[in-house]
């Protein structure tokens, strides 16, 4: 159960550096902070279906496009972009195709980078915490 909360810590932690760096570096993708609920809610929803997407996407690449398997974390931040948008009362907006095409590939990024790094910080005081 520790195991599950940390992971899920950690994709939370991942999507959220994601979208505040493309906030910080795109002016038209816009995390609105005024509505800092609504930005808990785009983080969320964009966490979980993610963390849905990325699998089912998968498995019907593999089945139907090999080729297009390499792409699937793209379409997945796509898609959950896009879902994330779209849910009333989220605090995330997007304008223009330049902010969706270099938005999806800046949280892509940093999400992967971030669930890359952020278990070693994590699983790193979890050991320590057991060896004491």
């Amino acid at each position: 159960m520790i195991t599950f909360l940390i992971r899920a810590a950690i994709f939370l932690v991942s999507a959220f550096l994601g979208l505040v760096v493309a906030d910080l570096i795109l002016p038209d993708f816009t995390l609105h902070w005024s509505n800092w609920w609504g930005v808990v809610l785009a983080v969320v929803i964009f966490a979980v279906l993610q963390s849905v997407l990325t699998p089912w996407i998968f498995k019907i690449a593999s089945r139907n496009a090999p080729a297009f398997v390499g792409g699937i974390g793209l379409v997945s931040t796509f898609l959950a972009l896009l879902v994330a948008v779209l849910i009333p009362g989220a605090g995330i907006g997007i304008r223009g195709p330049v902010a969706w095409i270099v938005g999806t590939l800046i949280v892509w990024l940093v999400t992967a980078i971030a669930t890359w790094l952020l278990p070693g910080l994590f699983l790193k005081k979890r050991l320590e915490q057991r060896r004491s």
